[in-house]
């Protein structure tokens, strides 16, 4: 079987996509060759192993995860910020499910490259909300807050359990604004 083009980077690129089509369970050594067009034994070269692999696919997740938030922020900070980085985190976890599903673990403490990705969405979260002047414990209460409503939300609706005719969208705005409204500036 041809192995033209063969790269871990590569490798882990389709795994990635593998994940997002079926999950994280679908991956395999044998069904990812078999989707490279090469033989499972061929991928050692560029993987040590499949947990080494899955572990490959879940630091690039939370790396394009914290990316498409910072992306989505730009140099705006406050409330038009956090709404950005709502609607990114949204439409990134619609856009990649099963990468998004990764993105949720803690980071394992003696992978450095684990630890910078897992705290890359975390910061920009906490730089938007600098002019608020929160404390470290309410920035952290914020971001949590944030993540909860965020994660709760995609998750049900990606799961179809948001069946009453109101608007999911206009749902979605005003439970971020409540958000805002408890930890943003009193105006």
């Amino acid at each position: 079987m041809p192995r033209a083009g063969l790269t871990a980077d590569r490798v882990t690129t389709e795994a990635a996509a593998l994940v997002d089509e079926q999950g994280i369970t679908a991956l395999t050594l044998s069904t990812l060759a078999a989707r490279l067009d090469v033989r499972a034994p061929s991928l050692y070269k560029h993987v040590a192993s499949l947990d080494a692999l899955r572990q490959s696919v879940a630091v690039r997740a939370k790396t394009e995860f914290g990316d498409a938030l910072d992306a989505a922020a730009g140099e705006s900070t406050g409330d038009v910020a956090v709404r950005a980085v709502a609607h990114a985190y949204r439409e990134w976890a619609r856009r990649h499910p099963g990468r998004y599903s990764l993105t949720l673990r803690a980071a394992y403490p003696n992978d450095p490259d684990d630890v910078v990705a897992s705290t890359h969405a975390v910061r920009v979260m906490l730089r938007v909300v600098l002019p608020w002047q929160l404390s470290e414990t309410e920035g952290i209460d914020f971001v949590r807050s944030l993540r909860s409503l965020l994660h709760g939300f995609v998750t049900l609706e990606e799961a179809g359990a948001f069946a009453l005719p109101i608007s999911l969208d206009g749902s979605f705005e005003r439970g971020v604004d409540r958000l805002i409204g408890a930890y943003g500036p009193s105006v």
